[in-house]
């Protein structure tokens, strides 16, 4: 007779933290103002100024923004500050930087926040693949947040797990 097979990963107390079950919904937006500025290079303050009064900022409603120029140009702190008071009735989150900024930005908020008391004394695992864009730097977020409580940290997969941590 054939011996039963056990799924240990299953019956263990192993918990498993994926970073993307914690992914923001809403739309990303790259807000480049290298179309704002002369020749993509010069910040004229009027010109600006008008641009930004003339905008329809509403379809930025809900959106997640990162604000940023792509060209070479010097721009001054008070053009996107004065963008970001524009977005702020509008956009869920506006941040200076790329879209990685922008995720990373987005991440430092959720771990700040996060109630780790369900892994206390508990092996973890924390999930290594995934489908969206979870950037790199949340990773070591979640690994920082957990150390004071989990039993152990682990990466990857139950599986084929690599031990980071273990108290």
């Amino acid at each position: 007779m054939a011996e039963e097979i056990i799924n240990r990963v299953a019956t263990s107390k192993l918990v498993v933290f994926d970073l993307e079950d914690y992914y923001p919904k809403g739309e990303r937006i790259l807000f480049d103002i290298k179309d704002w500025l002369y020749e993509g290079f010069v910040l004229r303050e009027k010109e600006f100024r008008a641009l930004v009064k003339e905008h329809d900022w509403s379809q930025y409603q809900d959106a997640l923004v990162a604000l940023t120029c792509t060209t070479d140009a010097i721009v001054p702190d008070w053009a996107y500050m004065l963008l970001s008071i524009q977005l702020a009735p509008f956009s869920k989150t506006t941040v200076l930087g790329d879209l990685e900024t922008l995720e990373t930005a987005l991440y430092q908020d959720i771990i700040t926040n996060l109630d780790i008391n369900t892994f206390k004394d508990k092996p973890v695992i924390i999930k290594g693949c995934s489908k969206k864009p979870v950037p790199s730097s949340a990773y070591i977020m979640i690994t920082n947040k957990l150390k004071p409580v989990a039993k152990s940290i682990m990466f990857g997969e139950a599986c084929s797990s690599v031990p980071l941590f273990k108290r």
